[in-house]
């Protein structure tokens, strides 16, 4: 039975991703605004997730001895950080800027449809996060029924601005919104294999989580302060920064809350 409530919960969060369906359905010309405030969320959540979720998790472990010193956890979210802007740099020159000696359709795919660098973090980022996820809810469940259903709507409530966010990230950086669903809800997945591991294999992956915890926060304080925030600042009109200021807020805010549910 155990292993029933762990596939249906990582089911029930992995679905989350395809709440991006709604964007499809706004107009054309509604979509750069809806896709631009939902950046704006997702840069939020994002910062919220790693500072008030991932960072203490980390530490937390760190101080229990859960296997890595607080060194080795922000030697991590360095390296995270420091690892996405190379990804970003030698992403960039390799299939843009050294393209850009050739004609269009010798150009790479991603720079003749414009899409930025920053998706593909994402979607890696993301992916990571969501397996983490799978394995904390699979060890709540070992525990306890109860304790693995809080800790599944605690995840619940951080994941729907995120993977909302995710989707207008990806949008925004140049894929087409059916695709980019499709990409997102890809990515979502791995919490279901994050599930089965944390269930098969709970003893085995002890070491794993520490590791990828502060790693995962690193690229996401990255892509939230690096490619996120930047795409916000280029707004005109004074009424929509701050519209894009209080939906950050709120990314970061939702974060906050989900903590009293852990």
């Amino acid at each position: 039975m155990t292993l029933v409530a762990v596939l249906i919960a990582t089911f029930i969060i992995a679905v989350l991703s395809l709440m991006g369906m709604t964007i499809l359905f706004i107009k054309d010309s509604a979509v750069g605004k809806a896709v631009l405030s939902l950046v704006a969320l997702s840069a939020g959540a994002m910062l919220g997730n790693a500072l008030f979720h991932l960072l203490p998790e980390s530490i937390e472990l760190a101080q229990e001895g859960g296997g890595v010193s607080l060194f080795v956890s922000m030697l991590l979210f360095s390296l995270a950080f420091a690892l996405s802007f190379l990804f970003e740099q030698l992403f960039s020159w390799h299939h843009c800027h050294r393209a850009s000696h050739h004609a269009g359709h010798d150009q790479p795919e991603d720079c003749q449809l414009g899409r930025k660098p920053y998706t593909q973090l994402v979607l890696m980022s993301d992916a990571i996060h969501n397996f983490i996820d799978g394995i904390i809810i699979a060890a709540a469940f070992i525990v306890s029924p109860a304790l693995g259903v809080t800790t599944t709507i605690a995840i619940a409530l951080h994941e729907i601005p995120q993977e909302l966010g995710d989707f207008a990230v990806l949008v925004h950086g140049g894929y087409k919104r059916g695709r980019a669903l499709l990409l997102n809800a890809f990515s979502a997945s791995s919490v279901i294999l994050g599930g089965l591991v944390g269930y098969f294999v709970s003893s085995s992956v002890e070491l794993a989580i520490p590791v990828l915890i502060p790693f995962a926060a690193g690229a996401f304080v990255y892509i939230a302060a690096s490619d996120l925030l930047p795409e916000l600042k280029h707004e005109e009109k004074i009424k929509d920064s701050l519209l894009h200021f209080l939906i950050f807020s709120l990314g970061i805010g939702i974060m906050i809350i989900t903590t009293f549910l852990e």
